[in-house]
């Protein structure tokens, strides 16, 4: 399955952070990918093949 996202997309993954949301939005594309949090800000860097697995669904492109 492709998943179409790019940057500044917002997304929902399969478990919600510990602040309490699963929405992110995109920053970053590349061999990796680095998502912020919409409630409180962190960021993260995933690979993008961990990235994909942990993705749930794509909110808006």
């Amino acid at each position: 399955m492709v998943r179409e996202y790019r940057l500044n997309s917002i997304v929902m993954m399969k478990k919600p952070h510990p602040c309490g949301t699963n929405e992110w939005t995109i920053t970053r594309v590349g061999a990796d990918i680095k998502i912020k949090c919409n409630a409180c800000g962190r960021t993260i860097m995933l690979p993008r093949i961990d990235f994909n697995k942990k993705l749930k669904k794509v909110l808006t492109y």
